[in-house]
């Protein structure tokens, strides 16, 4: 399985807000990009979860679509948390995502796909793993706050690592690199993709500076005996989570 990075056609336009930028997008049935990778995938007998920006009708998403590998595609995930924030202004490009988080199974285990900003978020890993998910992935587009000398990276690894070692399973995250210039800002980014193993610890991990290709080999056989020898899915409550429905964290009251 190969885990490219968010948006990664093109430098990231959502630096800036501007309707020409909106000629980038494509249906998915259409996009000449998904075509070849399709056709890449087949020859290569590789899965390609490819980063997407999707037009579909009057509407535009940050997607992705799980290409197995016999070139098939399973199908598109859209991005459900959007950021909007200096230097990341994604709502003025994209809606939230409208197919909550799925799971597919591939020729080499089921993946789930989160995009970016959803891997701040703990429910959208959990209920992957809920789902069957062996192996969740995030192509991801993070660096520089430019109105704020705050740097995150740390944060950003930990909170994923934290994801793989709650839900007992490998997460790879897919992280552009260098600087990128729009018309009133400048992002560093990150770099410093990873693959934790399903205990959170780091596998493998990129500098801040490098291109690079990172590899990992899993055993999923001996990951779901772990994982079913923890009991944390045995032990959950969800009965008890009705917060969680919530935005302040009280029962919802149609619950």
């Amino acid at each position: 399985m190969i885990l490219l990075q968010e948006l990664f056609e093109h430098p990231y336009f959502c630096q800036d807000q501007k309707n020409k930028y909106l000629d980038l997008a494509r249906p998915a049935d259409e996009h000449q990009t998904l075509r070849r990778l399709s056709d890449l995938a087949r020859k290569l007998s590789v899965v390609l979860p490819v980063s997407f920006f999707e037009k579909a009708g009057k509407t535009y998403f940050n997607s992705v679509m799980v290409i197995d590998a016999d070139g098939s595609r399973l199908g598109v995930y859209r991005k459900t948390h959007i950021p909007h924030d200096p230097g990341y202004w994604e709502k003025f490009y994209f809606a939230p995502g409208d197919t909550g988080f799925k799971v597919w199974d591939t020729k080499y285990c089921k993946i789930g796909i989160g995009i970016c900003w959803d891997q701040w978020f703990p429910e959208a890993a959990r209920i992957m793993a809920l789902r069957g998910a062996e192996v969740i992935m995030y192509p991801t587009a993070i660096g520089s706050e430019p109105l704020d000398e705050m740097d995150t990276k740390d944060q950003w690894q930990l909170v994923m690592r934290g994801h793989a070692a709650a839900n007992i399973m490998p997460v790879c995250a897919s992280n552009r690199v260098g600087i990128e210039m729009g018309e009133s800002t400048e992002i560093t980014f990150y770099g410093s993709s990873f693959i934790a193993g399903p205990d959170g610890n780091m596998v493998v991990e990129a500098n801040r500076t490098d291109e690079t290709v990172l590899t990992a080999t899993f055993n999923l056989d001996e990951i779901r005996k772990m994982r079913d020898s923890f009991h944390l899915f045995r032990d959950r409550r969800p009965e008890h989570y009705r917060g969680i429905l919530s935005i302040d964290g009280k029962n919802p009251s149609n619950y």
